[in-house]
């Protein structure tokens, strides 16, 4: 078999599809408010997306109105093997600046977790987008009587912060429960 030629090895009566061929969901970063476009086009060149939203009530100067709008602002996902003509046609969809991962190659995203956001979104449970934070990540707390401290964060959970005084190798842990803070 040429190295040009697609690889089926068959295992009794099931074909093995070689994983350059396996369709699985990739994150597309699209331009600011593209995201529904973009989701449209991919439908209209019959490639499978999926975009998230959530209803949200916004306010304005004399009304108010429910509007659906993006989970994840500036970005919406794609399903399609990436080594097919279908990357080429996603990444040339007016509003799409690429793929998410390493030199914009893309980094499949757990079918577990569409189903996840899928399951979230059909039977309406409240969320909100929220920075993506890891144990260990410097992160400053922002509003209230602590604005501005900076720390490590120690636990998710209980949402501890840790605060170090670096030269004398000494720390302390504060509780952030009820504060936002962002990764820094």
């Amino acid at each position: 078999m040429s190295g040009g030629q697609a690889l089926h090895m068959s295992l009794g009566h099931v074909d093995a599809v070689p994983l350059l061929e396996i369709r699985q969901w990739y994150a597309i970063r699209t331009r600011s408010r593209h995201e529904k476009m973009v989701a449209e086009q991919l439908q209209t060149q019959s490639i499978e997306s999926f975009l998230p939203l959530v209803k949200r009530t916004r306010k304005w100067s004399d009304r108010k109105k429910e509007v659906e709008l993006p989970l994840f602002s500036g970005y919406t996902f794609a399903r399609l093997a990436l080594h097919s003509p279908d990357r080429l046609r996603v990444l040339r969809t007016h509003g799409v600046a690429g793929f998410v991962g390493v030199r914009g190659l893309g980094i499949p995203v757990p079918e577990g977790q569409i189903e996840s956001l899928r399951t979230l979104l059909a039977n309406q449970i409240p969320m909100k987008d929220r920075p993506f934070l890891q144990i260990g990540q410097r992160v400053r707390i922002r509003g209230g009587a602590l604005d501005g401290i900076e720390g490590i964060l120690a636990a998710q959970d209980d949402r501890n912060l840790v605060i170090s005084v670096e030269p004398i190798h000494r720390s302390l842990s504060v509780c952030i429960d009820g504060y936002c803070f962002e990764p820094i």
